[in-house]
């Protein structure tokens, strides 16, 4: 599959995604034209440079907005402070512009899922529910340039997978629509929070709440730049400042190997002699030695014995603590071990959403860059049904329902 590795040693902006990917190759006329299907199409225009950062040359996009909304300019969140007035937009504006918007479906739901991210860390740092957070610098033309270009990009060249570094976010404090804030930004550090990251260098913002967005939403942490990623291709797209360092973000491009060497077993053993009571026992005890999943299925043995088949997956490091819980725990007197060739899984994400009921955690999964399920936490819906005395699917349903809004469904 075709992934990248985003190095972020000079932090992460929406720009500087937008410049790199089009050094990899978008051309600029197919992101102008793809950006033209927005509904703020006419407020602005890509400035598009190839510049020198420490003498790497790299590509700086400039969004330039136009003489109707010059006056309604934001700060944008990697550039100076400009004395202009702020245009707010709430999450449901954002929705419904890019659903007016003629992009692909596939453009507007990852660019949803950003938006999302961004908006549910805004609402934990203002104590607001996502959907109702007026943005501020966010909701500004050229930030939502930078987002929706960047799905735009990610579909163009295919990229199936993201990786991404440590990031450097900064140090110091910066100007916004609320005042003067640390670095990182309240929002930034929110959607950095599975995510290892620095202060070094320059008293800057060098890490954004866009830049944030994109990483939270879409890329997996590697501590380096995956062995298995044989790189094609390395750009490069330019920040604002001026540092000591390059101002720039790197990206490696290339093809990801899936490791197909498996080390993962599967346990199985027939049994059509225990009290089943006790297969919940054995289900918590082999959770808690590492399995991967348990489960068991119903079938006929020897003379017709309705019988239960036990199968346990598991990792090597697990593999024999589990087979002693099934000996000791069961009356089975053999088993089945059996390597497993492959083991993919989605990337998985977890969203809030906020219902009449109550806050209920929400799973997103992805696999190879696209959107494949979604689901509602139980013990969230559990919960909210039993406090409000309401069915569980009605929780569970209005969750989905929520969460399907924020993503354009």
């Amino acid at each position: 599959m075709k992934a990248i590795y985003l190095d972020c040693f000079s932090g992460i902006s929406g720009n500087m995604l937008l410049g790199a990917f089009l050094q990899a190759g978008v051309p600029k006329d197919y992101l102008s034209e793809e950006l033209a299907r927005l509904p703020v199409a006419a407020d602005f225009q890509l400035q598009v440079d190839e510049v020198k950062k420490n003498g790497i040359l790299a590509v700086y996009v400039d969004v330039k907005l136009t003489d109707q909304v010059h006056k309604h300019h934001q700060i944008h969140a990697h550039e100076h402070v400009q004395e202009h007035s702020h245009e707010h937009r709430t999450m449901q504006d954002i929705r419904e512009m890019l659903e007016a918007s003629t992009l692909s479906a596939e453009v507007k739901k990852q660019s949803l899922l950003i938006f999302g991210c961004l908006a549910e860390a805004e609402g934990k740092v203002h104590n607001m529910p996502a959907d109702q957070m007026h943005f501020h610098e966010v909701g500004a033309v050229d930030s939502i340039v930078d987002i929706v270009g960047t799905a735009i990009c990610l579909d163009y060249l295919d990229i199936e997978k993201i990786f991404v570094s440590r990031l450097n976010v900064g140090s110091g404090f910066v100007q916004c629509a609320h005042g003067t804030i640390m670095v990182p930004a309240p929002a930034t550090a929110e959607l950095l929070k599975s995510i290892p990251f620095y202060h070094k260098g320059a008293e800057k913002e060098l890490t954004t709440p866009t830049g944030a967005a994109v990483v939270h939403a879409l890329a997996e942490y590697a501590e380096s730049l995956p062995v298995d990623l044989l790189t094609e291709q390395i750009v490069y797209g330019a920040g604002t400042w001026e540092l000591d360092i390059p101002n720039v973000l790197r990206i490696y491009i290339g093809k990801y190997k899936e490791q197909h060497e498996s080390k993962h077993y599967l346990i199985e053993t027939n049994i059509d002699d225990m009290n089943p009571q006790i297969y919940g026992y054995i289900y918590e005890r082999l959770f808690e030695a590492g399995a991967l999943d348990v489960w068991t299925t119903p079938i006929f043995m020897k003379k017709n014995r309705p019988a239960q088949k036990l199968s346990v997956l598991v990792d090597e490091a697990h593999k024999e603590g589990c087979c002693d819980i099934v000996f000791e725990e069961t009356s089975s007197i053999g088993m089945r071990i059996c390597s497993v060739e492959q083991r993919r899984e989605a990337t998985r994400r977890v969203a809030h959403v906020e219902t009449k009921y109550g806050d209920v955690s929400c799973k997103i999964s992805a696999y190879k860059g696209k959107i494949v399920s979604i689901s509602a936490e139980y013990e969230d819906c559990k919960r909210l049904a039993a406090e409000h005395r309401v069915p569980f699917k009605l929780v569970q349903q209005e969750a989905l329902q929520e969460l399907r809004a924020r993503l354009g469904e």
